[in-house]
């Protein structure tokens, strides 16, 4: 069974969002459903985040999501809820190819980051390939001489400290990517719930600019039509642009909005 290289974000964004190629759009998978996960998969999106940091995704429901998209047309991102080498250890042995890893701050948790995806001597990778999804239980030749390279690294960054940082962390061997999480770094600079503030966008850009230099892809995260056209053509190399959970909770609101009225001729009050 051949390891499948391709399938790496990395190799993606290489492809893809090259001179010759366009940006890849993408949408968060936060229902915990494998179901969603595959309605999702068979959008015609470029990529799917499957994420446990902000939503009810455990080992048993991630892997569930991995095999109802495999086999689509889509590449699929992890987030962990945090960058720790067990769990990064554990998502890997499940298959996972295409990390996000949430609040990298500075290039020694970007290292760490890569550290915990590479076997030894390279990095500290517990070796379990024997049981181990990823290796199909030792069926794919040479899984422990070749795992990095059907792993990317895409780190995020969403921090003022992150930001200061950005420029090194994007030197470090082995980040693939880097992400920026708006509303997270928002709230660093002390304008929480306001990541269309000018400072922010500015600390965005700034960002965008530093990953085109070092000659690496830069995403955002950006709900506003508007917005992610802007950092599109800032040079964002990948965005999210929706995801599962929000467009269920708008659509249904649409209906009752259309449906029902309230005792005093309203719709009813939304959140």
């Amino acid at each position: 069974m051949p390891l499948r290289v391709e399938d790496t974000f990395r190799d993606a964004l290489r492809n893809e969002s090259g001179a010759a190629g366009r940006p890849l759009a993408g949408m968060w998978v936060c229902s915990g459903s494998p179901l969603i996960a595959e309605l999702c998969a068979g959008s015609g999106l470029d990529w799917l985040l499957v994420d446990a940091e902000h939503s009810p995704n455990g080992l048993e429901s991630i892997l569930a999501q991995l095999q109802a998209v495999h086999g689509y047309p889509v590449h699929t991102l992890v987030r962990p809820p945090v960058n720790d080498t067990v769990v990064i250890k554990q998502y890997l042995d499940l298959g996972v190819q295409n990390l996000l890893v949430p609040m990298v701050n500075s290039v020694a948790e970007a290292e760490a980051a890569v550290a915990a995806t590479r076997y030894p001597p390279q990095g500290v990778r517990g070796v379990g390939s024997a049981l181990a999804r990823a290796a199909r239980w030792n069926r794919v030749p040479d899984y422990l001489a070749r795992a990095a390279e059907t792993v990317s690294v895409t780190v995020q960054i969403e921090s003022s400290a992150a930001v200061e940082a950005v420029e090194d962390i994007l030197k470090v061997d082995g980040v693939d990517a880097i992400f920026l999480g708006p509303s997270d770094l928002a709230a660093s600079m002390g304008l929480l719930g306001q990541q269309e503030h000018p400072e922010v966008r500015a600390a965005v850009e700034h960002c965008l600019a530093a990953a085109k230099t070092a000659g690496k892809p830069a995403g955002v995260n950006a709900f506003n039509p508007a917005t992610a056209r802007s950092y599109l053509a800032a040079g964002a190399a990948f965005v999210l642009v929706g995801a599962d959970v929000a467009l269920l909770a708008r659509g249904s609101e649409a209906l009752a909005a259309q449906y029902i009225r309230t005792a005093d001729g309203g719709s009813p009050a939304s959140y």
